[in-house]
């Protein structure tokens, strides 16, 4: 079985704030990139924090949908500003593999809540679902700076979500099944996103 991670570091250690001294001592063993090897969890949320990009993803969750947690490790590795959890506060963190450590979260009590925010924060919200009407994401406006906005397995976005999105797309799909789960569709639109905007800088 492969190891993770790195064992201790060779004395004399490094002079450097970033580096926590029991990782030091004991060796680094989390599912970090090499960069972050040895770093605090504060320092690497502040250094992710001077980079990350300016689309946040929203997810409803009114029957503790168990996607959370890979929807919340999708937007760490691709770096959202923020994850946006709408209805139940209570979310299964077993999937998102510890990443909600350095991945910004906030709760909305309901999808007035969220559109309340974003209005104040003049991020347009984004719909994504494969609804009658929705445009395909390859070919429709993606704004730099969004909410995009997944319902939960099964039902998709509720009419309240519907209502407040300014677009609502959808992602091409080829085979039999009607849709595929909020997890593997964030994945998707935020390499959609990344693809347009991540060579941008602000």
């Amino acid at each position: 079985m492969t190891e993770v991670g790195v064992g201790p570091h060779p004395e004399p250690w490094p002079d450097d704030p970033r580096l926590d001294p029991s990782l030091l001592a004991e060796g680094d063993s989390r599912n970090v990139v090499d960069r972050y090897r040895y770093w605090r969890r504060e320092a690497v949320v502040a250094d992710l924090d001077d980079r990350r990009h300016p689309f946040h993803i929203a997810i409803e969750n009114w029957q503790h949908d168990f996607n959370i947690g890979a929807v919340v490790r999708n937007a760490n590795a691709f770096l959202a500003a923020e994850v946006h959890i709408v209805g139940r506060r209570r979310w299964n963190r077993r999937g998102a593999m510890v990443t909600d450590r350095y991945q910004h979260i906030r709760h909305h009590e309901d999808v007035a809540d969220l559109t309340a925010w974003g209005r104040a924060e003049q991020l347009p919200i984004i719909g994504i679902d494969n609804l009658p009407g929705s445009q395909v994401i390859c070919d429709a406006e993606l704004p730099r700076a969004c909410v995009m906005l997944f319902g939960q397995e099964g039902p998709g976005l509720s009419e309240a979500a519907r209502a407040v999105c300014v677009a609502v797309l959808h992602i091409p799909q080829f085979g039999s099944t009607r849709s595929i789960n909020a997890g593997v569709a964030s994945g998707i639109a935020m390499y959609e996103w990344v693809r347009r905007h991540a060579a941008e800088r602000p």
